[in-house]
């Protein structure tokens, strides 16, 4: 863990109190007896003329292993005490190679918990106790012994490197989560944008086919019952168109809603529809005409090379557009025109129709969903779509869709 990953993990000395669990506690119970019972058979078996197991040296013994107890909640004071008790029982009883387990155990717990720069600080801390203990403890022939002095400081570095090791491990672990989690986090919320995209997508959908053929059909239902005495054959073909754009409608709106069956419950080689473009905009205009609507279309030839999606949202939008003249503004003249310029498809629908919105205000969304849904199609086609009254009477909407968006 380099110094400059130290924001994402970089822990202090705990000096208050810590919740600590019982079996935690049990656990540093038994090795503090471990490690009283270490020193005292080091003691047992080094024992000389003029050193005796008595009740002194056990006392200090069991004071030398106490700070394990706390190692947790105060691993720095346990440290210390843990130095303090060391010259203790050096001074009482003549035992040197087990005396320094229980520093070593609340070194091993001070690296556990602390960031780098204070381990470090705190090993240097304890080098010259310990050369001091060696300098006035040892017998005369250890001082000369050149392996002494690197033991003893290695007894001070290994639990360190070993608690920093464990520390900096945790570390890696707990980041793995973190990221884990968040990556989680983030799949969740990707899978519910997309849900969320994806029933919008549907919502327009149904919209402008449920829309554009209930329109289509009741403009159409009423020319034939108006006609239906005076030219039966008039009737009988609005009648037939009827038949023909509900039948449309009914096979769009299948193919629509079946996009919410589940894979498992879709038929192996179920029938795709091809994606309706620019190019059906003269069937779009001849059904329109047939329902009473003069609709004049102007369709740039280089359109026909625009990408399959464009022209799929240019055509909802023109749907749209026509299907609110005829909604709103009955007998009305329409105008489509669809140009290439550069690199954009330029969609224009007019028509000299009077609706009940003044000259100069703001173009509403309306209480449908018309208008909202053609500027939501256009901009989620990377484009925008601007909707108005004219200056001259009628309606305006123009849209502007990149080539290459997405």
């Amino acid at each position: 863990m380099t110094a400059g990953s130290g924001t994402a993990y970089r822990p202090r000395v705990q000096l208050h109190p810590r919740t600590v669990g019982r079996s935690q506690v049990l656990a540093d119970a038994l090795l503090a007896t471990a490690l009283a019972a270490t020193m005292l058979l080091e003691l047992w078996y080094s024992e000389k003329e003029d050193t005796r197991i008595d009740a002194v040296s056990v006392l200090v013994i069991v004071l030398a292993a106490l700070p394990v107890m706390i190692r947790r909640q105060r691993p720095l004071l346990a440290l210390v005490a843990g130095m303090v008790t060391l010259y203790l029982v050096m001074a009482v009883v003549d035992i040197y190679q087990t005396v320094p387990f229980p520093t070593m155990v609340a070194g091993y717990s001070v690296a556990l918990v602390s960031n780098r720069r204070t381990t470090v600080l705190v090993g240097l801390a304890l080098v010259p106790p310990v050369l001091f203990a060696i300098a006035y403890f040892g017998h005369d022939e250890v001082l000369f012994q050149t392996a002494e002095i690197p033991k003893n400081l290695a007894f001070v570095a290994a639990p360190l490197l070993l608690g920093s090791a464990q520390r900096e491990r945790r570390a890696a672990h707990a980041a793995l989560v973190e990221r884990a989690e968040t990556a989680e986090r983030t799949r969740d919320e990707e899978a519910r944008r997309r849900v969320g995209e994806e029933r919008l997508r549907i919502a327009r959908d149904v919209h402008d086919l449920v829309a554009h053929a209930m329109v289509a059909i009741n403009v159409q239902a009423g020319v034939g019952a108006h006609l239906i005495d005076r030219d039966p054959e008039q009737a009988r073909r609005n009648l037939q168109d009827i038949k023909r754009v509900s039948g449309d409608a009914l096979t769009d709106l299948r193919a629509t809603l079946g996009t919410l069956r589940s894979p498992e419950e879709e038929p192996a080689g179920a029938p795709v529809l091809p994606t309706q473009g620019l190019h059906e905009l003269e069937e779009l205009g001849a059904s329109l005409r047939s329902a009473g609507i003069e609709v004049e279309l102007d369709i740039d030839p280089a359109s026909s090379t625009v990408p399959a999606a464009v022209a799929a949202t240019g055509y909802r939008i023109v749907q749209e557009a026509l299907t609110n003249v005829v909604r709103h503004a009955h007998g009305a003249h329409a105008r489509v025109r669809v140009a290439r310029e550069d690199e954009h498809v330029v969609i224009d629908v007019t028509d000299d129709g009077r609706g009940a919105v003044p000259v100069g205000a703001p173009a509403p969304d309306g209480s449908g969903h018309g208008v909202r849904g053609m500027r939501e199609r256009a901009e989620a086609a990377g484009g925008t779509l601007e909707a108005g009254p004219r200056a001259g009477g009628g309606w305006h909407v123009r849209a502007t869709l990149p080539v290459g968006s997405r």
